[in-house]
Order: structure tokens, then sequence, then C-alpha cells
């Protein structure tokens, strides 16, 4: 896929890169996606597919409401995972971050905080975004650790957001503003 108007194909980080998804990377994101350890924390948990992974370029990537990368481990090469913007509402300058590591012996590496600051910085910089936030379970206190690392602040606790699994589960939002100060037109 080709980049969407001046979007960075490949961000260089200390221990990962990340690099522009392409089609290729479908299987990749499907078999990590499907993976127990990583679909619980996700409020979408419904088994991830080929037609819905394509519905996503479609809808999503090739419009330009989202733009996704996959993170490659800077050591081997390795893609171990992916991160994302979605829902980049360029009225209101916004939009919503994800991520999820897919190879179980990248976990509790660091990857996803180096990965969350430099979507960060692509956020502000190259998108132009003014907040960028993300919604977590609340039980996923290692997620939410990592996000605070990266800059992310807790805006709201929601009790009972979601239904999964049989029971209701606590949802947490955060968000990152951009600090510099931008001259608004009207």
């Amino acid at each position: 896929m080709e980049a969407k108007g001046g979007r960075s194909k490949f961000i260089e980080g200390k221990d990962i890169d990340l690099r522009l998804m392409e089609e290729s990377d479908t299987d990749h994101i499907i078999a990590w996606r499907n993976q127990e350890f990583v679909r619980r924390n996700f409020i979408y948990q419904d088994s991830f597919t080929r037609e819905g992974h394509f519905h996503w370029i479609e809808t999503m990537i090739r419009t330009g409401k989202a733009v996704q990368f996959i993170i490659l481990r800077k050591s081997d090469r390795k893609p171990i995972g992916s991160v994302y913007l979605r829902d980049i509402d360029r009225t209101h300058n916004k939009g919503e971050y994800g991520i999820f590591i897919g190879e179980r012996e990248a976990l509790g590496k660091g990857y996803g905080t180096q990965a969350a600051q430099l979507m960060i910085d692509y956020a502000f910089r190259q998108e132009g975004l003014h907040k960028l936030m993300l919604r977590v379970l609340a039980e996923n206190i290692q997620a939410k650790r990592s996000y605070e690392k990266a800059g992310f602040t807790e805006e709201a606790y929601l009790r009972d957001e979601v239904f999964l699994n049989g029971q209701y589960k606590d949802v947490i939002y955060m968000a990152v503003l951009n600090d510099k100060k931008q001259e608004v037109s009207q």
C-alpha cells in the first residue's frame, strides 16, 4: 500500500522501528489478533478474519481515517506487533491510538512504550493532531502503566462500560495533548 499524502513509511526508534503496514502483513496481523493473550485485552474480542482485515484496509486505511504500522524489533528485524491511529478526525484534530504486541517473547521488554512514544510524535508532527486518546480495560494494569510512561493520562473511568465474556468490565479513557500551541484560523 502506498503512503497517503506525506506520511512517513518508516519511523526509527531505539529498540524498535515502525514500518507502514502492507497488505502482505495480513497473515501476521490475523495470527497475532487471534491469540488469546492479545484478544483478551481488546474491547472488540471476536475472531479476526482476512475479510475483516481487508474491510479495515478499504474503509479505514485507504480513506485516511486510520494509519497502521508494523513494529519491527531492531535486533533481528522481526515483526512483533502493530500500532495504529484510528478514527482520525480532521475537524477536531484528534484520533484514537491502538497497539498490540503479537509475539509472546516480545512482551514486557518496553517495546509497547517505545511504540506509543513514536506514535505520539508521529500523530502530532506528521498528522497534525492535537489530541490522541485510547481506551483500555481497567484490569489491564500493565498496559495502563505503559501508556502512562509514554505520556498518556487518565481522563475518565467508565464503570461497567463493556460486556465481555459474560461480565461487565470497566474501561479507562486516557489521552495525551500536543502541548505545542498552534494558531487556529476560524
